[in-house]
């Protein structure tokens, strides 16, 4: 298991413009992310379409945003997804980012 903290530069909702980029990938038929679950208020659960796993996000305070990317089969079989996950990050949010920090976590 891996323990992200994304710290957005001040006064972006880095949150809500997670979700917000999901839906419109979702509505377009594009990207790899999916939510899935129930809907929770500060929490969501994407899955990928083609890496086995899924990574949980939830709103922190000061507008940190804390995931955690796990997966069914082998501890050492995370990184496709956390790969992808923080490829996700930059690509979209890259400037708007001030640090990413990675705990590595066993399960």
């Amino acid at each position: 298991m891996k323990q992200i903290e994304i710290i957005p530069k001040a006064g972006f909702n880095l949150y809500g413009s997670l979700i917000r980029r999901e839906i419109e990938h979702r509505q377009k038929a594009r990207g790899t992310f999916y939510r899935v679950g129930a809907r929770k208020k500060n929490e969501a659960t994407w899955h990928h379409k083609q890496h086995p796993g899924w990574v949980k996000i939830a709103r922190g305070m000061g507008g940190v945003v804390l995931a955690e990317i796990r997966t069914k089969a082998h501890p050492h079989r995370e990184w496709p997804i956390f790969q992808a996950f923080l490829g996700f990050l930059d690509r979209h949010f890259g400037e708007n980012l001030a640090a990413i920090n990675v705990q590595y976590r066993s399960a």
